[in-house]
């Protein structure tokens, strides 16, 4: 097998491995404040992590294309309560807008 293929292996097993080791922490750890803060945070934190990578990575570099301003017209429109059709077909049509502008 390529490095490639035993990288994934060895990450889909530490990842079941960290899954089943759940079930042996102590019910009292697992409803203490800072615990229950983390759980509940942790997926908002992946979720801002993978939106700054596919917006302003492109391979191993970093830019700021039209992307950046889809992502700018989406956070102002979240702040100001708007519909999540409205935002994320807004962004797009900016995203569209600005690379149509800037050739």
């Amino acid at each position: 097998m390529s490095e490639l293929w035993w990288t994934i292996a060895a990450v889909a097993v530490g990842g079941y491995a960290l899954k089943a080791s759940g079930y042996f922490v102590p019910q009292r750890v697992l409803e203490l404040p800072r615990v229950t803060r983390l759980a509940l945070l942790t997926p908002v934190a992946l979720l801002a992590a993978l939106t700054a990578a596919q917006v302003f990575g492109d391979g191993k570099a970093l830019v700021l294309d039209a992307r950046a301003a889809g992502l700018a017209f989406a956070v102002g429109a979240l702040l100001l309560r708007a519909p999540f059709l409205v935002v994320v077909v807004g962004a797009a049509a900016v995203a569209a807008l600005v690379r149509l502008i800037a050739g």
